[in-house]
């Protein structure tokens, strides 16, 4: 018999949809992805020099279980810039990837009985590391104000419990960028309740203009000792199979991370951690940008196509890689007609009929969503998005 635990949370959504569309192409149909939380790219140059560097050196050994101090100090420095408020290599935990900087987060900070708020939609893995360190998520609608939480929704819902607030800006999936009176908001009352700040701002170097990314501790720096902040480079500089991320916190957090850690994966992949290192030492951003001018790219692409869409408005994108497509008018449509029509219900027919894999909403919470990446080459991106306004225009 499996431990109960197993039967609190399923699989990831967004893998069972990728999963889904690998299964659709095998079958020898041109599938063409929209799931993946990933940009497509090459491997930035220097990381690549930084990976060989250590492997003709014959680097192959542990580390600390916190990652390289070398590279700690960098992200040390990294972090502190981005912030404007100084962090140091012993607050700074190098991770396999943002995944494991989460729950590890969660490991450290929830007790079984906590309650730790989550705005909805949310990211699939935020609730179940939640559940898997016993605690109860409690979640936030923000569909009626544009995906961006109210202070008063999350005020009411603080109990007792209240151990936490998981703050995902920009947001996956709905591709919300949280502007800095709500993030002050949030902060003070994170400060005036004692509740810990999980910040992923995984996302923060794809904020699309007008809209500006604002780390949390920047906007409130009295929140800065009960902030968590978690990052990675999976989608900073397209690494996402190198799984390496970082966790920067209070010192109490790290150690507590660092137990935890050397029972789990102990140190995180030695060569991505040099490859990493050697880049962050460059300076170099040109790769960085080059990424953010390509995103830039799909995203003004896929709005001009998906503005043909006749009974589904235009997805807001104001940061991230994604176009959360709301359904709720083709779904009203559709049941004036007398036919049910759910958010799996259109990612299935699309996968079927348009050959395009999407991501139900239900995979975030959300019956009404459909999730839609623009990180994908240009020219599959632009006939993907063809193919699903064509097939969702006939459904009027």
């Amino acid at each position: 018999m499996l431990a109960q635990r197993t039967a609190l949370f399923k699989s990831s959504g967004t893998a069972a949809a990728r999963t889904a569309a690998k299964a659709a192409a095998a079958s020898g149909r041109e599938i063409i992805d929209l799931t993946a939380g990933e940009i497509w790219s090459h491997t930035a140059p220097l990381v690549q020099e930084g990976a060989i560097a250590a492997i003709t050196g014959n680097v192959n050994r542990y580390t600390d279980t916190l990652g390289l101090l070398e590279l700690r100090h960098a992200l040390a420095r990294k972090t502190s810039t981005e912030t404007a408020q100084p962090w140091s290599a012993d607050e700074i935990a190098v991770t396999t990837g943002a995944k494991q900087a989460l729950f590890n987060a969660a490991m450290a900070l929830v007790d079984p009985g906590d309650e730790v708020l989550i705005p909805a939609p949310y990211w699939t893995t935020f609730p179940a590391q939640i559940i898997i360190a016993g605690g109860t998520p409690v979640f936030i609608e923000t569909r009626h104000s544009k995906f961006v939480p109210r202070l008063a929704d999350i005020t009411a819902a603080v109990t007792r419990k209240t151990k936490a607030i998981v703050i995902n800006t920009p947001n996956n999936p709905t591709g919300a960028v949280y502007d800095r009176d709500t993030l002050a908001g949030m902060a003070q009352l994170a400060v005036d309740r004692e509740l810990w700040i999980i910040f992923d701002e995984c996302y923060g170097t794809f904020a699309h203009s007008p809209h500006v990314h604002h780390p949390i501790v920047t906007v409130a720096p009295r929140a800065r000792d009960r902030t968590l902040i978690v990052n990675s480079f999976s989608k900073t500089l397209a690494l996402t199979g190198w799984r390496i991320g970082y966790l920067a916190a209070p010192k109490t957090v790290i150690g507590a991370v660092k137990a935890l850690q050397s029972h789990t994966t102990s140190s995180p992949n030695v060569i991505a951690q040099h490859a990493l290192l050697h880049h962050l030492k460059s300076g170099d951003t040109a790769f960085q940008m080059q990424l953010q001018r390509q995103v830039a790219d799909g995203r003004a692409l896929g709005l001009s196509v998906l503005s043909e869409l006749r009974s589904v408005p235009q997805p807001i994108a104001q940061g991230g890689f994604y176009f959360y497509l709301d359904l709720g008018d083709l779904q009203r449509s559709a049941k004036a007609n007398g036919r049910e029509l759910s958010a799996d219900d259109v990612a299935s027919a699309l996968l079927t009929d348009a050959g395009v894999a999407t991501v139900s909403g239900t995979a975030f919470g959300d019956p009404i969503g459909l999730r839609l990446s623009y990180g994908i080459d240009r020219d599959l991106l632009d006939k993907g998005l063809r193919r699903l306004t064509t097939t969702l225009n006939t459904w009027n």
